[in-house]
């Protein structure tokens, strides 16, 4: 099993740069990795499965 990470960028991003997120499942875990499309070897924020699909529930039931 391959355990190099996979980065999906927002669908809502533009062609044009700007405020970007990627993110990553981390294959084998409940960990989802996050960071800015801008910034590829900068920083990146680990969170749990549950905890993302929590914001992103909240995120789509509030519309932002």
């Amino acid at each position: 099993m391959s355990t190099e990470l996979v980065w999906f960028k927002s669908s809502y991003s533009g062609t044009n740069g700007g405020d970007c997120v990627e993110v990553a499942a981390a294959p084998g875990t409940d960990t989802v990795h996050i960071r800015d499309s801008k910034a590829i070897g900068g920083p990146e924020l680990r969170v749990s499965g549950g905890s993302w699909r929590g914001l992103i529930s909240y995120v789509t039931a509030e519309g932002c």
